[in-house]
This record gives C-alpha cells, sequence and structure tokens, in this order.
C-alpha cells in the first residue's frame, strides 16, 4: 500500500460521526435521529433510548452551526442577572442559581451564557445582543421593579423565565419562586415561640419581590401574636453584607432594647452578627438572629446561622423547565416553592 492511501486511510478512519452513522447504528431512520435532536417529540421511548446508546457508541456531536442554520435557533440560553458586577461574586446565591441551571440545561445539551447587566450601558449593550437572536430564551434573575429590560425582552417576543415575581412591569414573564412570605412567617413564628416580643427586622430591597415579601410575612406574623408594628424596628437593607452591618447598627441605636432580629438573606445577617459581638450583645443570649436562605454562609457563620432555607436546586431546575417549554411554544406559567425553617445556634 503507498503512502498516500495510507494516510487516506487514516484520514477517512478519525472521519467525525454523523448523523447517518447514529441512524445505522441504532438501526432506525435518520428522520428519527434527527427529531431527538430536536427535543424528542413524537419519537417512542424505545427509540430515544436507541438513539441515546447510538449516539454514546458513535460519539457523536451535534453540529449546532449546522443545526440553527435549518432550526433557526442559536441553542443556547442566556443568564441575565441584572446587578452590579461584584454582587455576582459577593452573593452566593447567584452562584447557586449559576450552577444548578448550568446542570439543568446541560441534560439538554445546551449551553449557558453568563450576562450581568447593571448599569444603562451594559443593558443596552446586552438588550441588542439578546433581542438579535443570539439566545433562544433568557433566564433572568434579580430584577428590580421596573427593570427596563424586561419590557425589552416582552416587545422582542423573547422567552423570559424570571427568579422572583417582577414588580411594576406591564407584562409580567413566567416566574419561578420560593415562598418569600411563608418562609418569613416560619421565622416570625419561631422566633415568638421562643418568647421574643422586640423583633427587628433588615428587610431586603423592597423594590424586589423578595424585599416586599418577606416583610409582608414578617408584619403579618406580628399582627396574629397583637404585637403593634414599630417603624423603628425595621430598616432597609440590600442584600449586601455592608448593608447587614449598617442595618443592625441603626437598629441597635433606634430599638436598643431588641431581643431578635430577622434579617431577610444570610450575606447580611453575617454582617448582622459581626455589628452584634462589637456592641457586645451575645447571640442568642441577647439578641436572637434569623436569616434567610441558607446559603453556605449560614453554616459557616459564628455562632451559626438560624435560617430559612430555600430550594436552590428546584428553583434552578423549575425555571430551565419553564424556559424550555417556552421555546417549544407552550404558553407561560409559574412554580412557588415551599421554604424550610433550618435552625443552628443563632435562634
Amino acid at each position: 500500500m503507498s503512502d498516500a492511501a495510507s494516510s487516506g486511510g487514516a484520514s477517512a478512519r478519525r472521519r467525525p460521526p454523523t448523523i447517518h452513522d447514529v441512524a445505522r447504528e441504532a438501526g432506525i431512520s435518520r428522520g428519527t435521529v434527527s427529531r431527538v435532536l430536536n427535543g424528542g417529540h413524537n419519537v417512542s421511548p424505545e427509540a430515544l433510548k436507541a438513539v441515546n446508546a447510538a449516539i454514546k457508541k458513535t460519539g457523536y456531536v451535534v453540529n449546532r452551526h449546522a443545526r440553527s442554520l435549518v432550526t433557526q435557533r442559536s441553542d443556547s440560553v442566556a443568564f441575565l442577572l441584572t446587578e452590579e458586577q461584584d454582587r455576582f461574586f459577593e452573593d452566593p446565591n447567584f452562584n447557586h442559581l449559576l450552577r444548578g441551571c448550568t446542570a439543568a440545561l446541560a441534560k439538554h445539551d445546551i449551553p449557558l451564557l453568563l450576562m450581568i447587566a447593571g448599569t444603562e450601558e451594559e443593558r443596552r449593550r446586552i438588550g441588542r445582543y439578546i433581542t438579535a437572536g443570539h439566545v433562544d430564551g433568557v433566564l433572568l434573575v434579580s430584577s428590580h421593579s421596573g427593570n427596563p429590560m424586561v419590557e425589552l425582552l416582552h416587545e422582542a417576543k423573547m422567552p423570559v423565565v424570571a427568579c422572583g415575581k417582577p414588580l411594576g412591569q406591564v407584562a409580567t414573564p413566567a416566574y419561578v419562586a420560593a415562598d418569600d412570605r411563608e418562609g418569613a412567617r416560619q421565622m416570625l413564628r419561631h422566633l415568638l415561640g421562643l418568647g421574643r416580643r422586640r423583633i427587628a427586622t433588615v428587610t431586603g430591597p423592597l423594590d424586589t419581590p423578595g424585599g416586599v415579601d418577606r416583610l409582608s410575612g414578617y408584619r403579618e406574623m406580628l399582627a396574629e401574636a397583637g404585637i403593634d408594628y414599630d417603624p423603628a424596628l425595621v430598616v432597609e437593607g440590600d442584600y449586601s453584607r455592608a448593608s447587614g452591618e449598617a442595618g443592625m447598627t441603626r437598629l441597635l441605636a433606634q430599638a436598643p432594647d431588641l431581643d431578635a432580629v430577622f434579617v431577610a438573606s444570610d450575606l447580611m445577617a453575617d454582617g448582622a452578627l459581626a455589628t452584634l459581638a462589637k456592641a457586645g450583645r451575645s447571640v442568642p443570649g441577647d439578641v436572637a438572629v434569623g436569616g434567610f436562605d441558607d446559603s453556605a454562609i449560614a453554616a459557616a457563620a459564628r455562632p451559626p446561622l438560624t435560617t430559612v432555607r430555600q430550594p436552590w436546586e428546584r428553583i434552578s431546575g423549575e425555571m430551565v423547565r419553564l424556559l424550555l417549554s417556552l421555546i417549544s411554544g407552550e404558553p407561560p406559567a409559574s412554580v412557588i416553592l415551599p421554604t424550610e425553617l433550618v435552625r443552628r445556634e443563632t435562634a
């Protein structure tokens, strides 16, 4: 055999597997394989299993560029965070969501693009990119009241699923949320059960659904316990550690007789614990402290933080499920998931 023939044979052996190879290996038609690769609609469970096994055996990889020319889809999804960039690195909740959404989309072989639009310039640039058709849908995270990205995406008819119900919007997109109001009620019920009566709160931003609903749950439980609402026991935070420190400082000045505090995020609660320690207040002896999220910060806090668990894995999984349904032409839907009280040492 000549060197040229040998080289040609090696080249042939290195040829990447095609959809025809998958069909031949699975023993079914190319059309059935194509339907599996484009969502699995009208495909029997047996055929789906055979195609997936053939893909694994042949090592077939989807040519996304070729498929997008046919389907007119990008086969990618945006994770759009509408906060300043430094918040992404400070707040562990965003990383929980990003990891969960990435894992859920990986099961469908769909990549996730992280986009951060915390400034007007970033919103304009990212808005142009998204509405030009570079992604098939958007997972919208941390939307504040009147967020212009919501209306922009709605006008562009872009499939969107938000984490939390956006406030102050003409068109409310599909959303997935933890039951913030009931979570706050769980925490207040627990603090009241400990005999605490001067219960303060550091709220989340009151232009976000979590900030509004957690404050509502706080107020409802005080009313049910026959305790009057006292504005001196309420300060607003922004979910940052610094705002938890500052909020706790204000509360101690305004209401030095407080005996408990419900802080609307674990990150803020960690800041509140630092302020209490500096002020010489023991936890939970002098002041019981409760957080919200059950992030890694809660277990690492000193003392470990009693908090309300958000089901992050379920939230991200449901966001992806709803978005893929929207992309496939299904009507929008929303899901509210239950929270759980997690008792540790601060309350």
